[in-house]
């Protein structure tokens, strides 16, 4: 085998790896876990609607001391 030929054998085994996934990453199946995926960034953060009312909301070392 010459180098032409074991370039042309890389490009096609390439080619194929990248098909693969491609095709693993685009299948319908898998949406819903990538689109859960793509949220956890966000896991941990409180929406605003939390935000506000952990401001209004007295917390407990507040109301001991209060009393």
């Amino acid at each position: 085998m010459d180098k032409g030929t074991l370039g042309a054998i890389s490009t096609v085994l390439v080619a194929i790896a990248f098909a693969a996934v491609c095709w693993w990453a685009f299948s319908p199946k898998r949406k819903k876990r990538f689109e859960e995926d793509a949220n956890l960034p966000f896991a941990d953060e409180p929406n605003e609607r939390e935000k506000q009312t952990e401001k209004n909301t007295p917390s407990t070392d507040d109301v001991a001391r209060r009393n």
